[in-house]
């Protein structure tokens, strides 16, 4: 896959989580200080998965950040994640697939999986943010800027939405690009936000077992 403009930049199979985990992870604590927390909400104690054929999304940022969950799938305590918070003016994918196991009681692991955007139309979404521990994908950028702070990637001075409020650290490291197009894509989220995701064919199953066939990959 080529650079699809002038002054893009492609990337083969490229991490797009870009805050070293190191550095994420001694942010949590100043995070937390500020209340720097990525999702608006408490997220689950699981983590999902996300497959995606192909993503072309418009007004694209990035910058870390840290999501306040419960700890466990039981019990109140609470814990941080780190986060690189991927948003989108507005994109659509195609092929897209979701998956999260749990292992119920007296049954075994059980497997929810969700389908869309798999025929003519595909998902759309508009102000969508993805609170993504692990990503790996073939990656092309149109126009991007690697070091603009976090709070200059929202309209007005940058490209991207408007910057989650209370999320990250808005002098903190940020990339953002006129348009983002990500194939072959498989990640690791703790949350997902949108002003509005439509998902067109939505196939959804709960599958006995977890892995290969089950899971999304």
């Amino acid at each position: 896959m080529e650079s699809v403009a002038r002054g893009g930049t492609r990337w083969k199979r490229f991490a797009l989580v870009m805050v070293p985990s190191v550095a994420a992870t001694a942010a949590i604590g100043i995070g937390l200080a500020q209340g720097a927390l990525a999702a608006s909400f408490a997220v689950s104690g699981q983590e999902f998965k996300v497959k995606a054929g192909h993503l072309d999304g418009h007004g694209f940022a990035q910058y870390g950040g840290v999501d306040m969950g419960y700890a466990d799938l039981k019990g109140d305590a609470k814990t941080a994640h780190p986060v690189a918070i991927s948003s989108f003016k507005n994109a659509t994918i195609n092929n897209m697939c979701q998956s999260v196991v749990t292992d119920v009681p007296f049954v075994g692991k059980v497997t929810l999986q969700l389908k869309a955007g798999g025929g003519k139309t595909p998902v759309s979404a508009e102000n969508l943010y993805l609170d993504v521990s692990e990503l790996d994908a073939d990656a092309t950028f149109e126009n991007i800027d690697i070091g603009v702070a976090a709070k200059d990637t929202g309209p007005g001075k940058g490209k991207g939405p408007v910057v989650k409020d209370k999320s990250i650290l808005e002098n903190g490291f940020a990339q953002q690009a006129d348009r983002a197009i990500l194939d072959n894509v498989e990640q690791k989220a703790w949350a997902t936000t949108a002003g509005t995701f439509k998902l067109s064919g939505l196939s959804m199953r709960l599958l006995k077992g977890s892995g290969a066939g089950v899971e999304c990959y």
